[in-house]
């Protein structure tokens, strides 16, 4: 699963990568958690935004907002048939930047955090998918993120990872002419494993409270 995760990369950096215009104004966040805003590339028009969303899913048929909660993530072997995602992973395709991931590994004496990023440090883009809710005073747009099984990086520490889109791929998976699944489960697939480091973290990320770059600095186990 995909349960937190980081995006520090200066604005001009993601606007330049995910060719939009404009930029979210947040500040970095080393401890990116559910039901919190993140940033998201969608199609607009003929032309990429980047907006905020609340991370965990909203069906527009839902009742009630605290649903999200259950809905940070989507399988993707699944994310094509299930009623909560089916019609936004054919019209409402989105990517989700970050610069790094969180997962937690069961050992002995409780789980220990590891950080997964790409050996450079750049960023990247999961693949999201985002819906449109409307109750009765309130409007919200929210998102999920797709996870798959893990590569050989991330499987010593957990089995499933989330989907990394490539750049030269964010035309097709953002297409919303695109519905058809067979076009698109291409791409829900593990990123390369000798793209990317994994190594320990202090258990200090497991409260979203502790949000500074100390998040992410490696620690002996």
């Amino acid at each position: 699963m995909c349960g937190r995760f980081t995006l520090h990369t200066p604005p001009e950096v993601l606007r330049e990568h995910f060719g939009v215009g404009t930029v979210p104004d947040t500040a970095a966040s080393y401890n990116v958690a559910p039901s919190q805003m993140v940033s998201a590339v969608r199609a607009a028009d003929r032309n990429r935004e980047m907006v905020l969303l609340r991370w965990g899913l909203i069906p527009s048929w839902a009742k009630e907002t605290r649903v999200g909660y259950r809905m940070i993530n989507a399988r993707a072997e699944t994310v094509a048939d299930k009623p909560a995602y089916r019609v936004a992973f054919r019209r409402r395709r989105c990517l989700i930047p970050a610069d790094g991931f969180y997962e937690w590994q069961q050992t002995g004496t409780g789980k220990q955090p590891w950080y997964i990023r790409m050996k450079q440090g750049d960023v990247f883009a999961f693949a999201g998918l985002w819906e449109h809710w409307e109750g009765k005073d309130e409007v919200v747009e929210s998102c999920s993120i797709i996870v798959t099984e893990a590569n050989a990086r991330v499987r010593p520490v957990h089995d499933r990872m989330p989907v990394i889109i490539d750049p030269p791929d964010y035309d097709q998976w953002l297409d919303p002419e695109l519905r058809q699944a067979d076009a698109l489960k291409h791409l829900l697939r593990p990123y390369p494993a000798d793209e990317m480091i994994a190594y320990p973290v202090s258990k200090g990320v497991n409260s979203p409270a502790n949000n500074d770059a100390h998040c992410i600095e490696a620690v002996d186990v």
